[in-house]
């Protein structure tokens, strides 16, 4: 059985104002055409590709492949947003090892513009589209407004509190070339943003943005190993409170089989919509040992400097729609390589990279993860 391993990232740079003529396919092209330079491999040697797209339909992957000259023998779609990334992988790791594929290109991105966002928000699903449409709220701010005051009451978490990951998070993003936000942030001015949806302000709300990403996945060649990787779908319901995501079940297994715990990885990306469903992960994970999750932002993030979501994160960096379910894989790819620049984490040799959305009634229904090695 061939060992799974990622050959190559690719990142489209994220645009708050593209140009006239980009679009959800000219993204999800360019970071093709990209993704094959990084890996140094030819179009001819793509038999398989995976894409995760909300803008690109009516087209899909097979209309993709078409255009930019793929003959595949393994093809997926996949709209599932914040866990598409890690999915897609997922999928694409079991057509290797089986043999349906040897090279497969997974492809994630969305251009928006002012009308096309709006669309989506308002037909996220069939409950969105005959209930919550009809009324004003700005799509899921209100939502995740009720989220994080109920964990700010129950972990007894303040503004500043979850101020201090947003910092440090756009600390990594001036490092950062390609994120959209690199202007250097201050909790006060954090804190001073305007209000959207009590308690979140504006900085706690992830801007939408254009881009794609791109992975090449291959059974040979040296690359990023695949260590583990697991998901749950509905975990629970939407019986819960949405402070515990799926990863919160999945997490043990998880570091079993990949044969290490939460305290030894070097790099750490986890989705970050907002900030109280990255710190939910973050505690899902079992990073947060002590259960003090304001002791842990204060001293392990503002202070110590945990590398977490070190290309500034979405939050920073921007969430250019599916894309935001792969930007972590493209950043751990980054820094397993030694390729991150200026905010290059000394000696990393271990990642691991969460996925979590796609909002069903109350909050997001889906989770993954994915422990990755340093080739």
């Amino acid at each position: 059985m061939p060992e799974v391993r990622i050959v190559g990232a690719a990142e489209v740079p994220y645009t708050r104002h593209p140009a006239d003529d980009v679009s959800t396919e000219s993204l999800l092209a360019d970071a093709f055409v990209r993704v094959l330079a990084d890996a140094g491999i030819e179009r001819s040697a793509v038999d398989g590709l995976g894409v995760a797209s909300f803008m690109l339909p009516p087209d899909r992957a097979i209309d993709l492949a078409w255009k930019i000259g793929v003959r595949a023998r393994w093809l997926m779609d996949d709209g599932n947003g914040g866990v598409s990334g890690i999915q897609l992988l997922q999928h694409a790791a079991r057509a290797i090892e089986s043999g349906d594929a040897t090279t497969i290109v997974l492809l994630s991105g969305d251009h928006f513009d002012a009308g096309g966002f709006r669309q989506m928000v308002d037909r996220y699903n069939i409950v969105t589209e005959q209930y919550l449409a009809k009324i004003p709220t700005g799509g899921p701010n209100p939502l995740f407004a009720m989220i994080t005051r109920k964990q700010m009451d129950e972990r007894g978490l303040t503004r500043e509190d979850y101020g201090r990951l947003v910092v440090a998070q756009r600390r990594w993003a001036t490092l950062n070339p390609g994120a959209v936000y690199r202007s250097p942030l201050t909790l006060q001015e954090y804190l001073d943003a305007p209000a959207v949806a009590e308690p979140l302000h504006r900085l706690d709300c992830v801007p939408v943005v254009s881009g794609a990403d791109a992975l090449v996945v291959s059974g040979s060649g040296d690359g990023v190993k695949i260590r583990a990787l697991r998901s749950l779908y509905n975990y629970d319901g939407q019986r819960g409170d949405g402070l515990r995501s799926g990863i919160a079940e999945i997490a043990d297994d998880l570091w079993r089989d990949a044969g290490v715990g939460p305290e030894d990885v070097d790099v750490i990306s986890v989705y970050d919509d907002y900030p109280a469903m990255a710190i939910a992960q973050l505690d899902d994970l079992g990073l947060v040992p002590d259960g003090d999750i304001a002791g842990f932002l204060e001293h392990r993030v503002e202070e110590e400097r945990l590398p977490v979501n070190t290309s500034g994160g979405q939050l920073s960096a921007g969430q250019a729609g599916c894309a935001g379910g792969m930007i972590g894989l493209v950043e751990a790819f980054a820094q397993l390589t030694g390729r991150a620049g200026g905010r290059q984490v000394e000696n990393a040799r271990l990642a691991v990279v969460t996925g979590y959305g796609m909002v069903l009634y109350r909050y997001g229904g889906c989770a993954n993860a994915v422990v990755l090695e340093a080739p």
